[in-house]
This record gives structure tokens, C-alpha cells and sequence, in this order.
């Protein structure tokens, strides 16, 4: 597995401290629930479609294949397909917490266009 602090490579995807800090609570909340002790990673990948061409996918992973890209914040790792971490590059992903909703978003400097759900790029 890549690693990017040891390949001298920037992070593909950075976590603000608010979003570390979720990722975390879910994490431990989704192993808690399945009463196991297995090692869970974000998986942060971009899938072909939506209505602007791409689309963001996260999802808490067991499995981390020999070529993803990865990295840790505090006890959080995040984890991306070689594909993905391209177009993620530079990319952070935060989470709100207020009044008019709460979630995660993700500000991408590579996406030239989005649409209105904020769920797809192009």
C-alpha cells in the first residue's frame, strides 16, 4: 500500500479537524454496533456518472488494496484508488454541523464544474 508520507507525496484528500473528528465518532459508533474489532478505513473515491460526470463516494472500508493511496489523521485513516486519489488531489473534505443541516463536503480545486446537489463534478 502507498503511503504518502513515506512516498514524499501530498496528501491526495485532507480532513479538517471537524471532519477527522466525525469520521472518528462514526467509526467507532459502526464498530461498536457490529460488536467487532476490525480496522476501519474512510474509502474516498470518485465514480464515473451523476449529472456532472463524476461522482463522490465515501464509505467505511475493512479491505485496502496493495496500490490505494493512503493516509492518517490522528486515528483516522483514509484510504483511495490510484484513479481517484488523481482527481482528489488537493481536495479537503470538511463537516458542518448547524442549523440549516449537517454533512460532509468535499471542496475540489480540480472540479470545473458542479452541479446543484454538490454530489457530482466534472
Amino acid at each position: 500500500m502507498a503511503d504518502w508520507a513515506d512516498s514524499g507525496v501530498t496528501a491526495v484528500i485532507t480532513l479538517t479537524d471537524t471532519a477527522a473528528e466525525k469520521v472518528h465518532e462514526l467509526i467507532a459508533q459502526e464498530l461498536s454496533e457490529a460488536g467487532n474489532e476490525t480496522e476501519l478505513a474512510l474509502r474516498v473515491a470518485v465514480r464515473p456518472g451523476g449529472c456532472s460526470g463524476f461522482s463522490y463516494e465515501m464509505f467505511f472500508d475493512s479491505e485496502v488494496a496493495n496500490d490505494d493511496m493512503s493516509s492518517s489523521y490522528g486515528d483516522v485513516k483514509v484510504v483511495s484508488d490510484p484513479m481517484s486519489a488523481q482527481l482528489l488531489e488537493g481536495a479537503t473534505l470538511d463537516f458542518t454541523d448547524g442549523l440549516m443541516g449537517s454533512g460532509f463536503a468535499i471542496d475540489n480545486p480540480n472540479a470545473q464544474r458542479t452541479c446543484g446537489c454538490g454530489n457530482s463534478f466534472s
